[in-house]
């Protein structure tokens, strides 16, 4: 959960950056603020409103960090282990079982971070004014919305993060058969 909060501290201004540019067209024209790149995007907010409307959304965006990073790793290895254990030897360790828990656990760190990530964006595309915590929006969204609202955009959602999450678990079980290989000099399961 550090090394995804220490992640969500680094990234928030370019995502602040992102979350604008692609909120852009959905303004009217007369409030758009019509960046012509990120690095327009990063110039201007800091000129034109501070370096710390960089960090519109830091507060959110960390937890969801967090939240995404012990979700991965926390379900990753229970959907894993699980798999092998209580399906009578239908999975294995193998690419199939690496692939399975690895989307399990993507839909894991999407259930987890989807409402966090709508309070966020909403934070970081707002103009000046509207919120004035991620919390008062957090408060107004379930207010206005329901609680479903919170959950709005889970499958284009999972389709980022999903892929994500599974190519991150494939690649680390093959990294650890590397290990394996290469410390013990065969080819056995870790």
């Amino acid at each position: 959960m550090t090394a995804g909060g220490c992640g969500g501290i680094v990234g928030t201004p370019m995502d602040v950056c992102n979350v604008r540019m692609q909120n852009d067209g959905r303004l009217p024209a007369a409030e758009r603020r019509n960046y012509k790149h990120v690095g327009n995007a990063l110039v201007r907010i800091i000129r034109e409103e501070g370096i710390g409307k960089l960090y519109s959304g830091l507060g959110p965006n960390v937890i969801r960090a967090m939240l995404m990073t012990a979700g991965q790793l926390a379900s990753y290895d229970t959907f894993k282990q699980l798999l092998l254990t209580t399906t009578g030897g239908l999975f294995k360790d193998n690419l199939v079982t690496h692939f399975t828990a690895s989307t399990l656990a993507g839909g894991v760190a999407t259930l987890l971070t989807q409402p966090v990530d709508v309070v966020k964006t909403r934070v970081m595309a707002a103009t000046p004014g509207t919120y004035s915590s991620a919390l008062q929006c957090a408060g107004m969204t379930l207010k206005q919305e329901g609680p479903l609202a919170f959950f709005r955009g889970m499958v284009p959602a999972f389709t980022r993060l999903g892929p994500q999450t599974i190519l991150t678990f494939v690649f680390l079980e093959q990294l650890r058969r590397l290990h394996y290989y290469l410390t013990h000099g065969d080819d056995k399961p870790v």
